[in-house]
């Protein structure tokens, strides 16, 4: 009997596999942030160095006298390195602001209550609005950090399912809503605190430094570009994920079998209906920040308020918007305990501490890599290499006429291709924080507007990279489904959220540049005088 050969199997790859092989392969050869920001640190010192040998100076316009860039590798260098080690760390601003907000979020956080009010909006909403509810429970959902990426996606899976819906849908599409959208949030985040200390940290040599940057100071963009956001995310899970998806005969029903590792490390699914102890939990919980809301509203509308600036006002600066942190730190905390206190999640005072203790523990690796970003922005800012590369870097895109606009640009397409390869937005915007808030601040645009910009780039393509773990993670709760999915299925069905997410971010940016709308309270386009 004679048999039919069996068809070669074709072993060519597609384009797509080749560049998303690449990304990878560089990507890996990518030292972790800790050890890229020594590097970096070594190079400034050497550069720095052999600059202040040359004898290099610059004037940076509107300073009064010029800048002489100062060498590590000399005597006054090694004396201000050992004797501000540990005040170049303790000083790092983003440790004054994001750590008070994380002990707070963290008391919402692991008393269940972040939960709970993601499911409620799960659980209430209608079948034809479940995408939009993916989406708003998606962009919102930094405020719980990288946990998101982690308790959204099954949820919104388990919710369509209920629904009749296709539960592959609601798994990448919250995955997507989530990651493509992390830098933004209807809500002021850990991450609003991460990336004005970082802001501020490196527009303090300049002469100008516009308006100063809190929390606060990219809310409004945050929440025109949130709500558009939402919406987009909505709109591609119902209209083209989903649809899609049905063509091409993707399960709706987990496939039976072995389960390996990976399936076994992931999370459990939890139930989008909440109990009565959890539904009176968080009614309560929503009343005691509405109350605190309410005091806080009144205390700082009174004539004679604390909150109050010299002028009577709020803007630009006052002692309300420096009281941001203290602001939030309140909502979330007060809600937090009110909850957990009537869910039995935290029984006592002793409780409290243990939750706060578990969100730094959290954010641990962060407190590690904070040591060496705030030595590169210390070294940056002191030897004067940044005033330098700021005054160059000016000259240069004024040279080619690239000085408006069209320069904004080309900054969050540089920063959407380098997040590809750094996925730490706190490292990625030290590095660029560095160099293009003082480089655009020279040109005459607001550094609050320059970190808004950056949050377009941050986000908008951390979904594709092979590099974000979190992929990983999505996989294996996809191959429950699809047993034969592989990270390029995943890439695949991100690519429109990231697309169609730049292209709508960039739009609300451009609205706001091209009508002069704030970017926060006392935040705009451009640095007045």
């Amino acid at each position: 009997m004679t048999t039919t050969p069996a068809a070669p199997v074709s072993t060519r790859r597609s384009l797509s596999d080749r560049l998303l092989g690449g990304v990878e392969r560089v990507g890996n050869k990518l030292p972790d942030p800790f050890m890229l920001f020594l590097i970096l640190f070594l190079v400034v010192a050497v550069v720095s160095t052999a600059m202040a040998w040359a004898n290099v100076a610059v004037t940076v316009p509107g300073a009064a006298e010029e800048t002489v860039i100062k060498g590590f590798f000399t005597a006054e260098g090694l004396s201000w390195f050992t004797t501000t080690l540990g005040a170049n760390y303790l000083g790092f601003p983003p440790l004054a602001t994001v750590l008070p907000i994380l002990l707070a979020v963290g008391v919402a956080e692991k008393s269940g209550l972040l939960s709970a009010l993601i499911r409620k909006v799960f659980g209430s909403a209608p079948r034809w609005a479940l995408p939009y509810a993916v989406g708003l429970v998606g962009v919102t959902g930094s405020i719980m950090s990288d946990a998101a990426f982690v308790v959204i996606p099954p949820l919104a899976a388990l919710v369509f399912k209920a629904a009749g819906r296709h539960p592959v849908a609601g798994l990448l599409g919250g995955f997507a809503a989530a990651g493509a959208g992390y830098s933004t949030s209807l809500l002021v985040t850990s991450l609003d605190a991460l990336f004005s200390g970082i802001t501020t940290a490196v527009t303090q040599s300049l002469p100008n430094p516009g308006s100063p940057v809190n929390p606060l100071s990219n809310y409004f963009f945050n929440i025109a570009s949130s709500l558009v956001l939402v919406v987009l995310a909505g709109f591609i899970i119902d209209k083209i994920l989903e649809p899609r998806l049905c063509r091409q005969g993707v399960p709706a029903e987990e496939t039976a079998g072995e389960e390996d590792e990976e399936a076994q490390a992931a999370p459990e699914a939890l139930s989008s209906v909440l109990t009565p102890v959890e539904r009176r939990g968080v009614l309560w919980a929503v009343a005691a920040g509405a109350a605190v809301a309410a005091v806080i509203l009144v205390g700082a509308l009174l004539p004679d308020s604390p909150w109050r600036n010299e002028d009577g006002g709020y803007l630009p600066k006052s002692p309300l918007l420096s009281s941001i942190v203290f602001i939030v730190f309140i909502m979330f905390t007060v809600p937090g305990l009110v909850y957990g206190k009537l869910t039995g999640t935290i029984a006592g005072g002793k409780d409290v501490p243990r939750v706060m203790g578990a969100s730094l523990k959290d954010m641990s690796g962060f407190l590690v890599l904070a040591f060496i970003l705030g030595q590169f922005i210390a070294l940056f800012n002191w030897s004067g290499i940044g005033n330098w590369l700021a005054v160059a870097g000016a000259s240069g895109l004024e040279s080619i006429g690239l000085t408006g606009y069209p320069a904004i640009i080309g900054f969050i397409l540089l920063a959407s291709l380098l997040n590809l390869f750094i996925i730490s937005g706190s490292a990625m915007w030290t590095l660029m924080a560095s160099v293009f808030v003082p480089m655009f601040a020279l040109l005459g645009f607001e550094p609050a507007f320059i970190q808004g910009a950056f949050r377009v780039g941050d986000s908008a393509t951390q979904i594709l990279t092979p590099l974000n773990p979190y992929m990983i993670v999505l996989l294996t709760m996809l191959r429950k489904y699809e047993p034969q999915a592989g990270l390029g299925t995943v890439i695949a069905r991100m690519l429109p959220f990231t697309v169609l997410f730049w292209l709508a971010w960039v739009a609300v940016l451009t609205v706001f540049y091209v009508f002069g709308l704030p970017m926060g309270p006392g935040n705009g386009i451009y640095i007045d005088g």
